[in-house]
């Protein structure tokens, strides 16, 4: 007689939900992204920073934010072709109507302008709209006499607005010596990447600048420069830690420690 060996009974799989995990750029662990978040996307194993949004920069830095100049949108005066479309599908992934978010906060006691950009619209990419931004911004701390302080993250001027998008350099330069003059503090914040033109501009202006750890940050590209050039880069070129050890920046700073380190430097500019 034989029988008939009865299978046992599986359990029914239960899917796991995609996002859960997130791999690491730097040393390729694999991070559970609840507990990433946490630690504000900073990789507990190597250190390496995440890119972030800038409403994740305003909830870290702050304990109040008022957001200013929100009525502000760009247009396509070039008629670049698909420009339109462009700038609708990033502001239905950012909920952004350009690149940056402004406005007056409240970090430790201390009330500031402050501005941060967003690399996940257009590549944090400078047009008329992020230039006139940060030039009310430079504006309105100088009519409150409140320090400003501007996060910086972009790849450069943005292409679709040509010329327009070069004219923002002069203009935020030109503005940020008002504020100078005015003897009011302006805190410049890297992260990665700050390039190009914003970096040519009002990025290094900053009576302090500091950057966070391991960031890209230069007018051209590496290996636009090594293609050019035609000459083999130091280790380590263009990141943060590289300019803080040739003096030009004032600290590199993770960003866990970010907002201390305003505190400070903002206590020490009211003192």
């Amino acid at each position: 007689m034989f029988f008939r060996r009865k299978k046992p009974k599986l359990e029914a799989k239960k899917e796991i939900p995609d996002g859960l995990w997130i791999k690491c750029n730097s040393c390729g662990e694999i991070l559970y992204r609840k507990e990433l978040a946490k630690k504000l996307w900073i990789c507990e194993k190597c250190g390496y920073h995440f890119k972030i949004d800038s409403r994740r920069y305003v909830s870290i830095l702050t304990d109040e934010f008022n957001e200013l100049f929100s009525e502000f949108s760009p247009v396509n005066s070039l008629g670049f072709r698909d420009y339109e479309e462009k700038l609708e599908k990033d502001y239905k992934k950012t909920g952004l109507k350009d690149a940056i978010i402004c406005g007056e906060a409240e970090i430790g006691n201390h009330n500031v302008v402050l501005s941060c950009m967003d690399f996940f619209f257009r590549g944090g990419s400078m047009g008329s709209v992020v230039g006139e931004k940060v030039k009310l911004s430079i504006l309105h701390a100088m009519n409150r006499k409140i320090p400003l302080i501007v996060v910086c993250a972009s790849g450069g001027a943005r292409m679709q607005e040509g010329i327009l998008s070069l004219m923002q350099m002069a203009k935020t330069s030109a503005t940020l010596n008002l504020l100078a003059d005015a003897r009011i503090p302006y805190i410049s914040i890297l992260t990665n990447p700050t390039t190009a033109g914003v970096m040519a501009s009002y990025a290094s202006l900053g009576d302090i600048v500091i950057a966070e750890p391991g960031a890209l940050i230069g007018f051209a590209g590496p290996r636009v420069i090594r293609d050019t050039v035609r000459e083999e880069l130091p280790p380590g070129f263009q990141t943060s830690e590289f300019l803080l050890e040739h003096g030009m920046l004032d600290a590199v700073v993770p960003r866990d420690r970010l907002k201390e380190t305003l505190i400070g430097i903002l206590d020490f500019f009211k003192s």
